[in-house]
C-alpha cells in the first residue's frame, strides 16, 4: 500500500499569527497547526513568505519584536523547504495574475505552492476551498 503526505505551503499571515499572541484565538489556531506541520514535516514556505515575516513581526504586529529575535524565528524556519522566488517563478506568477486577478504578491505565494508541488495552501487571503490547478485554499481560521 502507498502512502503519501501531503504538503502544505503556508502564507505569511499564520506565521505572524503565530508569533503575536495578542491575536488571540487565531494565535492559538495557528500555533497547533504549525507545530502539527514541524512535528510532520510537511510544511514549505517560500523565499517571500520569511521576507514578509520579517518585516511584520519587526514592524506590523501590535508588538514588535527585535530584528534579532525576528532573525532567529527566520533562522528556525530556514529547516522547512523553502521555495526560492527565481525569474521563472515571477513570471508564472504574472500568469497566474493576468488568469485569476490576483494582485502580484498573492500571485506569488501561488505560484510558489505550486512550484513546491503542495496539495494545500494555507492562508486567510483567498476564498476557502477554491482549487488553483492542483492546490487547494485552506483558511484555517474558518
Amino acid at each position: 500500500m502507498n502512502y503519501t503526505i501531503d504538503n502544505f505551503f503556508v502564507d505569511t499571515n499564520l506565521f505572524v499569527y503565530a508569533f503575536d499572541p495578542s491575536a488571540e484565538a487565531k494565535w492559538k489556531a495557528s500555533t497547533k497547526i504549525l507545530d502539527a506541520l514541524w512535528d510532520h514535516q510537511t510544511g514549505v514556505i517560500s523565499t517571500q513568505v520569511l521576507q514578509e515575516l520579517f518585516v511584520s513581526l519587526t514592524q506590523k504586529v501590535k508588538n514588535p519584536v527585535s530584528h534579532r529575535t525576528a532573525k532567529g524565528i527566520i533562522s528556525d524556519l530556514l529547516h522547512w523547504p523553502i521555495v526560492i522566488n527565481d525569474g521563472a517563478i515571477i513570471l508564472r506568477a504574472v500568469d497566474l495574475l493576468g488568469r485569476y486577478h490576483f494582485s502580484f504578491w498573492d500571485s506569488l505565494i501561488l505560484q510558489s505552492a505550486l512550484s513546491a508541488q503542495a496539495d494545500f495552501l494555507l492562508s486567510e487571503d483567498f476564498q476557502n476551498r477554491q482549487r488553483i490547478e492542483s492546490l487547494t485554499i485552506m483558511n484555517p481560521f474558518l
